[in-house]
């Protein structure tokens, strides 16, 4: 029975990475690439739906989109924030605040002008900035990680040419964090349901 019941989970990681695969290359908005972290990976995909976190991650993940923006976006070869990212990053940091339990990737994303190597490297160096924004709002860098989608592999608009568009970065909700006593309670849906006061603002980043 123990045989089997070992088989039977193998099986399921298997099935699971297979599913990690297509997810990297059927890329989407924001953090889908995901080669480390998110629910792209296999192993962080496995540990959340062991763990029965993964629906709760996902409806908190929505429900932060929902209530603030999640994207902001910067001039031409720039990883520089402008006053309108700075205002988004801002709302995003009173929404993170109020829900301690809970980690964050932000993956920052390039257009189509320049080589992949510079792209790349531009892309991560927008996620940094963002991040280190964010952890001068009073949030712990423990609980934010800045990621790449492979710089121009995500664009929102398919143009060769300079689109602001997908000049951005892109905020979302990871995980939980582990020792955290709520979640070691098992107390998920006392932190997706959290009621949170925090304006909306109309800006767009």
């Amino acid at each position: 029975m123990g045989f089997r019941l070992t088989a039977l989970l193998l099986a399921s990681v298997a099935a699971l990475s297979l599913t990690g695969c297509d997810r990297i290359r059927n890329v989407g908005e924001a953090g889908r690439f995901l080669d480390e972290g998110g629910f792209g990976d296999p192993t962080m995909n496995n540990v959340l739906v062991m763990t029965g976190q993964r629906s709760y991650v996902e409806e908190l993940s929505t429900r932060f989109a929902q209530e603030v923006p999640t994207t902001i976006n910067f001039a031409f070869d720039s990883a520089t924030l402008t006053q309108d990212a700075r205002a988004v990053l801002r709302q995003q940091a009173r929404w993170i605040l109020q829900f301690p339990e809970v980690r964050f990737s932000v993956y920052g994303h390039t257009d189509l002008v320049g080589s992949d190597a510079y792209n790349y490297n531009l892309g991560l160096r927008r996620a940094r900035t963002a991040v280190n924004y964010l952890v001068s709002q009073g949030i712990e860098r423990s609980r934010l990680e800045a990621l790449v989608s492979l710089g121009e592999t995500q664009p929102l608009v398919a143009t060769q040419d300079r689109e602001q568009r997908n000049r951005r970065t892109v905020t979302e909700v990871s995980g939980f964090v582990q020792n955290h006593p709520t979640v070691l309670d098992g107390r998920y849906a006392d932190i997706v349901y959290r009621a949170y006061g925090g304006p909306r603002s109309s800006t767009n980043g």
